[in-house]
């Protein structure tokens, strides 16, 4: 009986750190194109943002960084949080600018088989949930034939997605759609032998790439592309 219950224990983490968490820290060195933290992002993968101080409470993003390893922090120059009326920032990323890892890990897209699959998901996690009927707009409106790891970072961008939570067929994957890395995963049961094509929505049809009458990949296919 004490061993079941220690094996218990042990197993609340695994479940309950499913998301990584936000974590804040700061740049302690720079070089041409990798920086240092002064502490590491919890998980390989994990992407974060460079704020600048420009004194006076004037603070903005300059930069987007990933963490391939804790030794190698890469910038990501060109792909700054942009704005149609801000100007282009131009700032260097310096030391002791502050860092926000797993910047907007609160806001997920699920793309979920089906409705059931997505209200069980959505009610057991306290996040600001994307529903996929914005995503599927997007697609038509892109005229992509096929959800792919690079529409889901200009998608992610756009709407301020951090994280995409993906249900395959034997598992559930987080997908940090900025370093295009699945940060975490673990085992599914009790999931439909079929899921709606391409992903659960509301929209009853979209006669568009992805969604015409044309398309015969199924859900659970499509999901492991990504």
């Amino acid at each position: 009986m004490r061993k079941i219950a220690i094996m218990a224990f042990l197993a609340l983490p695994l479940f309950a750190g499913f998301f990584p968490q936000t974590v804040h820290t700061s740049i302690s060195n720079v070089t041409h194109s990798s920086v240092k933290l002064t502490s590491a992002f919890p998980v390989n993968g994990m992407s974060g943002v460079v704020i600048h101080n420009y004194g006076n409470d004037l603070e903005a993003i300059t930069s987007r960084i990933v963490q391939d390893t804790p030794a190698q922090i890469r910038l990501l120059d060109s792909d700054i949080v942009h704005h149609d009326k801000l100007p282009t920032i131009s700032t260097s990323v310096g030391k002791k600018d502050k860092v926000i890892g797993g910047y907007l890990y609160h806001n997920v897209l699920l793309l979920a088989p089906n409705a059931k699959t997505y209200a069980k998901i959505t009610s057991i996690y306290d996040k600001k949930w994307v529903h996929p009927d914005l995503f599927a707009l997007f697609l038509a409106k892109e005229g992509d034939t096929i959800a792919t790891r690079k529409n889901l970072a200009t998608f992610a961008k756009q709407y301020q997605v951090g994280l995409v939570y993906i249900v395959t067929r034997e598992t559930a994957k987080l997908l940090d759609p900025i370093s295009g890395k699945i940060i975490a995963q673990k085992p599914t049961v009790g999931l439909p032998d079929k899921g709606k094509s391409p992903f659960f929505m509301r929209l009853d049809k979209i006669d568009a790439g992805l969604f015409s009458s044309d398309n015969t990949m199924g859900y659970y296919k499509l999901m492991d592309t990504l």
